[in-house]
């Protein structure tokens, strides 16, 4: 896939048109493909990344390349990069997803109303789902393998820095869907780098049904500035660890690890630790010695910066997105104080305790409100393959139809069937 020619980009509005026409088309014929045949679209598609491996990694190299000469962090280019690895998890999340139970048609409930109605509410697709992410290519086949699966038609506007890597993939997702008999339009990745196709498709009320934002914050600040389409919030991954009092020593050294190290890049990574008073010459010392030396940047507050190594915390590190080998560090007086803090500075996306103290956790479960609260357990699970999903479309950060990992059951509404027999209302 190609930029566009100069005189076709100056064509954006018509581009998007069309592009939102084939979807809408699109739509309303998946809305109604059997479950069979969806399967079927997925495993064909998993089969078809497989097959094109060694086409992905060339057109992946591309976009490292384009990523290197635009600047990004080696954390950012670790998000880009694809390898064989993470392409047997793209398959692999594939066929998860097609393994599923579909959850268009299901029944959420059903009663009997005295006048001799049978209602039942059952899952039913959105429709046109517009997704608008940056850097990292696996979301192209997690968003559009989600959509199928839930029976929507899905409009892929992947970064810049992608476009190569989420061509060759959608290819693989449309020969998914040829294999199975199903509309190819039902995935379409726009084609050009050209920004005016995002602000297009944020105001494609007649074709695009619901947008997802999935990236930073100044991404989804631009959404929601000029979104008139209704938008799933995905704010920045600002996750915080609290160690209590009552942690465990070893499972606090080995959970903090795992949440700032074991992929920086992601929004499940650890930002901020939050360290209880009684334990910041102890455990806290220990794991905040720990961090250093397996080359993080710990930016603490005036006890911790007497740890060597530790630099000095500015205030704006406080309620910051690193996405890097980083992560800003305080005491705390006690759990409460944690929670002021989490509630100041969080994005309400996830949030961890470790403790063995059953109150504690407890306390910290009901007087917080992030998407995902966790205890005893590295943030880096916040993720729609760990919770069961297969895959995730992004990670809900509001309070609206979906919260936490967006995965095909939450890409669905509800319609009311109802039937009686020669039923009046008197």
């Amino acid at each position: 896939m190609n930029d566009l020619t100069p005189d076709a980009a100056q064509d954006i509005p018509g581009l998007m048109r069309e592009i939102g026409a084939r979807a809408r088309s699109a739509a309303a014929e998946l809305a109604f493909a059997s479950s069979e045949a969806k399967a079927r679209a997925l495993g064909a598609a998993a089969a078809a990344v497989e097959a094109r491996a060694d086409e992905i990694v060339a057109a992946n190299d591309k976009d490292m390349d384009f990523g290197r000469d635009k600047g990004l962090s080696a954390a950012m280019l670790d998000r880009l990069r694809l390898d064989a690895g993470r392409i047997a998890g793209i398959v692999a999340g594939l066929r998860a997803v097609a393994a599923q139970a579909d959850p268009v048609g299901s029944v959420m409930a059903e009663w009997d109303m005295p006048s001799g109605l049978h209602i039942r509410r059952v899952r039913t697709p959105l429709g046109v789902i517009g997704v608008i992410y940056e850097s990292r290519p696996n979301v192209t086949a997690d968003a559009g393998a989600l959509c199928l699966k839930s029976g929507n038609a899905v409009i892929l506007r992947g970064g810049s820095e992608s476009f190569h890597s989420s061509g060759v993939l959608v290819d693989c997702l449309k020969d998914g869907l040829r294999a199975a008999g199903l509309p190819e339009d039902a995935v379409q990745l726009v084609p050009t780098r050209d920004r005016a196709a995002v602000r297009e498709l944020l105001t494609m009320t007649g074709f695009v049904d619901v947008i997802v934002p999935r990236g930073g914050k100044g991404l989804v600040g631009l959404v929601q500035a000029e979104a008139r389409v209704p938008v799933f919030a995905h704010l920045e991954g600002i996750c915080h660890i609290y160690i209590d009092r009552a942690a465990d020593p070893e499972k606090a050294l080995r959970v903090t690890l795992n949440a700032k190290t074991r992929r920086t890049g992601i929004c499940g990574a650890a930002e901020c630790l939050l360290i209880h008073r009684d334990v910041a010459d102890t455990i806290g010392q220990g794991v905040v010695r720990a961090l250093v030396d397996a080359g993080v940047e710990v930016r603490g507050d005036a006890i911790l910066q007497k740890i060597p190594g530790v630099v000095p915390a500015q205030e704006d590190d406080w309620g910051r997105e690193f996405l890097d080998m980083v992560i800003a560090a305080r005491v705390v007086d006690d759990i409460d104080d944690a929670i002021a803090h989490i509630r100041r500075y969080g994005s309400s996306h996830t949030e961890s305790i470790l403790t063995e103290d059953d109150a504690a956790a407890e306390r910290f479960f009901q007087r917080l409100d992030s998407a995902i609260l966790m205890r005893n357990a590295s943030t880096q699970f916040a993720d729609g393959g760990e919770f069961g999903m297969g895959a995730e479309i992004g990670i809900a950060t509001g309070k609206l139809h979906a919260r936490g990992p967006v995965g095909a059951e939450q890409l669905t509404s509800f319609k009311y069937l109802v039937t009686g027999d020669g039923t009046t209302r008197p």
